[in-house]
């Protein structure tokens, strides 16, 4: 199949089923968690607990909870199609993701897990985290090592009789403080899999996990916020790998390429209601005797706001159908991720400029708007990275 014929044969209309739930999320967010944006327990690091499972039990009565997960869990398994629309929705509100589960990083350790995990492990960390029990963790990026190169990960897994013997240093690891369990990315030492890294299940809390601190970051999204993991002489049966001994990178493929998707559905629902903030203000606030929306300089802004979201839907809508069909989709995810971080920055800051002296104050919810989008074009790998991998095959022909 020519990219010509993936790109004519896409449907943009999707089953009615899909837009009438995006609309009820749509609905849900704006009536019950737009109003919790002002709410002390959301934090600099994040919605507390507390917070997010209020939030919950209100999405499970409003029938709009966790509607990616698989059915067996009471979810919809949507397709990647339909999390396009739904958590676009659901981004309207940097809040909504953590309000009907589909926020990061547990989104895309439910969508692993599915993939991977053996019966007993769907059963014992799938189940309640799709549920929303416990919230999850992914540990692979490292201090000075593993992150946007994993192969300079540092931490080991010893295998000494029936158990693994893990040791490293984990940090910017998302929702650490109050996780119920942990995926764990180290490397094998010794044995036929020697430098081959692995993924491993832990049940949270273990003394031998510190959260040795929580950072102070610039983006507030995320429950439990970054934090920063010393794992000391962890002992796991050996029966704790997930999937099979030395295909942890592999296992990250089938968790990326989905995950960065779905961040990029997700902002570009707060990049909407950035410009509807922002178009409602240029609207009513007359200055030089007309609105500030008849002055061409703005009304520019927010039509390159529109491109720019346009261009960013589009480009998601394509790669999640790609995916749908099977496919890796590698270099368009990539494509995708640059193109929605950085079109989403540009959103805000156009918002927060429109706003003037407003736009800077917490009195709207753009300025952390564009703290947490400057954030987005670092994690799920830079700009940089992306286009290096991009350059690179195509200078290689393999594009």
């Amino acid at each position: 199949m020519t990219a010509k014929q993936k790109i004519d044969d896409l449907n943009f209309t999707p089953p009615a089923a899909i837009t009438d739930l995006a609309a009820k999320v749509k609905e849900f967010i704006k009536d019950k968690i737009i109003p919790y944006e002002t709410d002390p327990r959301w934090t600099s690091h994040g919605p507390t607990d507390e917070l997010r499972i209020e939030m919950n039990e209100l999405a499970k009565a409003a029938g709009v909870f966790a509607p990616q997960v698989p059915k067996e869990y009471g979810g919809q398994a949507l397709s990647q199609v339909g999390r396009a629309h739904v958590f676009e929705a659901a981004g309207y509100s940097i809040l909504g993701p953590t309000a009907i589960h589909c926020a990061s990083p547990d989104e895309g350790n439910i969508h692993l897990l599915d993939v991977v995990a053996r019966p007993d492990q769907r059963e014992h960390f799938l189940k309640r985290m799709a549920t929303g029990q416990i919230r999850s963790i992914f540990c692979m990026t490292e201090p000075g090592g593993a992150g946007s190169d994993p192969s300079l990960m540092t931490t080991t897994a010893r295998l000494e009789g029936n158990e693994w013997v893990i040791n490293g240093r984990k940090w910017l690891i998302t929702g650490a403080e109050g996780a119920g369990c942990a995926i764990i990315m180290a490397k094998n030492e010794g044995g036929p899999m020697n430098g081959h890294a692995t993924m491993f299940m832990a049940d949270l809390p273990d003394p031998a996990i510190r959260l040795a601190r929580t950072l102070d970051t610039m983006d507030s999204s995320f429950t439990g916020g970054h934090g920063v993991i010393e794992i000391k002489n962890l002992r796991l049966p050996a029966d704790a790998v997930l999937g099979e001994i030395g295909k942890g990178f592999r296992y990250a493929q089938v968790r990326l390429a989905p995950a960065r998707l779905s961040h990029c559905m997700r902002w570009l629902g707060a990049a909407m209601r950035a410009q509807d903030i922002a178009t409602e203000y240029a609207r009513t606030r007359v200055a030089f005797g007309k609105t500030l929306g008849e002055h061409q300089g703005v009304s520019f802004m927010l039509a390159d706001n529109l491109m720019d979201m346009n261009q960013a839907r589009l480009s998601i809508w394509h790669t999640a159908w790609l995916l749908d069909q099977g496919e890796r989709a590698s270099n368009e995810s990539s494509m995708s991720k640059v193109i929605c971080s950085e079109a989403y920055f540009r959103v805000a800051d156009r918002c927060m400029q429109i706003l003037g002296g407003l736009g800077i104050t917490r009195d709207t919810v753009v300025e952390r708007f564009f703290r947490d989008s400057r954030a987005f074009r670092i994690y799920d790998g830079p700009s940089e990275v992306h286009r290096w991998a991009l350059g690179a095959r195509i200078v290689s022909g393999k594009m």
